[in-house]
């Protein structure tokens, strides 16, 4: 397969090492505390039913580089449908729903399906339908709500991470006004992989804050990977069909 056609579909990318930054823990009582991010980012709006995005994207990484078009479309909680084109021709499509991952790229002539069960053990790392569509519309990756975290400051933005760190750690960092999601992580140290999503800006619609754009950034021990994503038009609550089917003759591949 074409690296570019999976990770764009599937967003699923991951590196080494987090960048050092300034960091201070806040223990102040009149800081802000962790509970308190929590709950002002669980109070932000998030009503819509259907989203449609239509995005351009680059993708680098050290063999390749590659410009394209990529249409998004989400029924909330249901699935989502992604496009990849290039000079207008579909080079890959994925279906995606809570309990099923479905793909084919053009290329190479290949699909796959399986759910996300298969794809976090290839990945090291697990992976479900809400991580991908919170990836998409600017939202933290977990339910902050069932963890447990403390908050420090970083680079002037507070930063949310567990209180106990696993082998699979993930963090989340906050701008203070609307406490929208700047940029978020996850880190899996021994194996050298971090993902870290960063959120440039935003734009207030009636129904949500939506990013205009994402930075994908990854470093493996296989190399590195940036993907930028620009939204270049977004439209709430329309009727939007979801067609998917896979063309004749591709071979179904199978990931072990």
């Amino acid at each position: 397969m074409k690296k570019y056609s999976v990770v764009l579909i599937l967003i699923l990318i991951y590196s080494c090492k987090p960048k050092q930054a300034l960091l201070r823990e806040i223990k102040n009582e009149n800081e802000i505390t962790a509970d308190k991010i929590i709950e002002n980012k669980h109070n932000e709006k998030n009503n819509f039913s259907t989203l449609y995005i239509k995005s351009s994207a680059s993708y680098k990484d050290e063999h390749q580089s590659q410009n394209v078009s990529a249409e998004i479309k989400i029924k909330k909680n249901e699935k989502i449908l992604i496009s990849i084109r290039f000079l207008g021709i579909t080079m890959a499509k994925a279906l995606i729903t809570p309990t099923e991952v479905k793909y084919y790229e053009k290329v190479n002539g290949n699909y796959f399906e399986g759910n996300f069960a298969t794809l976090s053990q290839w990945l090291g790392t697990d992976l479900d339908f809400q991580k991908i569509q919170n990836l998409l519309i600017g939202q933290s990756f977990d339910e902050l709500k069932k963890g447990a975290y403390k908050a420090t400051l970083e680079d002037n933005l507070y930063k949310l991470s567990a209180t106990e760190l696993a082998a699979t750690n993930t963090f989340f960092y906050f701008e203070s006004e609307h406490f929208l999601i700047k940029k978020q992580q996850i880190i899996q140290e021994e194996q050298g992989r971090m993902l870290q999503v960063s959120y440039p800006d935003h734009k207030e619609y009636e129904q949500l804050f939506m990013p205009l754009s994402l930075f994908i950034e990854a470093t493996q021990k296989k190399g590195n990977t940036s993907i930028n994503i620009n939204y270049n038009s977004v439209t709430f609550n329309e009727e939007l069909s979801f067609p998917y089917s896979v063309p004749e003759s591709y071979e179904r591949i199978f990931i072990n």
